[in-house]
């Protein structure tokens, strides 16, 4: 499946249906009065969250969507039958904006949560509203009014707890798929992930977390270089960071875990000042290597340097993991239940 995270489309509601204008033409009731019954409303662009998709994908190649008009009025007091709305389907964590104007209009993050993207134009109303005292057989009716036209750009933006990053082929697709039943594209050369990926983890007395894989940064990513920008905002929700290294990536070029990890966050805080500010923990990866484990203790002597606690495992074997998760759920701020993902710019 492809990943799709930003589209743009045009949404069009219904028009209303107008008022009808008729009178009363029935054996033996003479000047039966005015009968024309009110035009139905038009249908609605709906956007809807449903949390069992994780893409944009459905409107990459449909981008208009219109809603069905309501009917006419008719005699005998007859209403038209109003329009159906339109629901369009969106994963949660879809940010809508006014295509024209930037303006964010609503950040659906709810499963069921609903907004209006386009109101559906109102019935006009029939003749027989219209009568008085002094008018009688009235022959006028309202006209239905347009529906609502623009429009929206949607982008998703991942709500997870937890937000996996560093430098590509450090190790992060094989870590999450190694601690949920998140199944990422994993090799034995190297390649760079391409799109995001999110996986549950279940620890013991019924806790659990929710991790995003965010694809590999490199230098000028808040500009666009590599994969760029395009990712980082999936960080933006995330309450804690998850910074993986890896010594034996650097070898023969004049990178190391420490460059790695000024680089990457640098980029954060080009991007968003907040992010390179929310909580971090930082891990060694591929201590199975018998070169990583001999270079641990002076890895572990720089980072204590810096006053940052380094944990060491390995997403091939498993060792280091336990403790890991513990520390993540230890250092995840608390969210109250029912409380929502971060609010757009909020920090951690």
């Amino acid at each position: 499946m492809q990943f799709i995270d930003e589209v743009a489309i045009r949404v069009q509601a219904g028009a209303g249906g107008n008022g009808a204008v008729a009178f009363r033409r029935e054996k033996f009731v003479p000047k039966g009065g005015p009968s024309g019954g009110d035009g139905g409303d038009g249908g609605s662009i709906v956007l809807e969250v449903d949390e069992g998709l994780s893409t944009l994908l459905d409107f990459r190649y449909k981008s208009e969507f219109i809603a069905p008009s309501g009917q006419p009025g008719a005699n005998k007091d007859r209403y038209g039958r109003a329009g159906q709305d339109v629901v369009l389907r969106v994963p949660p964590g879809t940010q809508v904006f006014d295509d024209a104007t930037g303006e964010l209009l609503c950040d659906l993050q709810t499963h069921g949560q609903r907004f209006v993207a386009a109101q559906g134009g109102r019935g006009g109303r029939g003749n027989m509203h219209f009568a008085t005292p002094t008018d009688r057989a009235p022959r006028r009716a309202e006209p239905g009014t347009p529906g609502e036209e623009r429009t929206i750009r949607l982008e998703l933006k991942l709500l997870a707890d937890v937000g996996l990053l560093g430098f590509p082929n450090v190790g992060k697709s094989s870590l999450i798929a190694r601690i949920s039943a998140a199944r990422p594209k994993i090799a034995d050369y190297p390649f760079t992930t391409l799109v995001p990926n999110l996986g549950t983890v279940g620890l013991s007395d019924d806790r659990s977390f929710v991790v995003a894989d965010i694809p590999g940064l490199i230098e000028g990513a808040h500009a666009g270089a590599g994969l760029g920008d395009r990712f980082l905002r999936h960080l933006e929700r995330t309450r804690l960071l998850v910074h993986l290294l890896d010594p034996s990536a650097s070898e023969g070029t004049d990178r190391t875990p420490l460059k790695d990890f000024d680089t990457t966050n640098r980029e954060l805080a080009l991007y968003d000042a907040g992010l390179a500010s929310r909580r971090q923990i930082v891990v060694v990866n591929k201590i199975d290597l018998p070169d990583v484990r001999k270079r641990l203790a002076t890895l572990k002597r720089a980072f204590d340097r810096r006053g940052v606690e380094v944990h060491a495992i390995s997403a091939a074997t498993g060792e280091g993991l336990a403790p890991l998760l513990e520390a993540i759920w230890r250092a995840l701020p608390r969210r109250e239940p029912g409380e929502p993902a971060l609010p757009l710019g909020e920090p951690g």
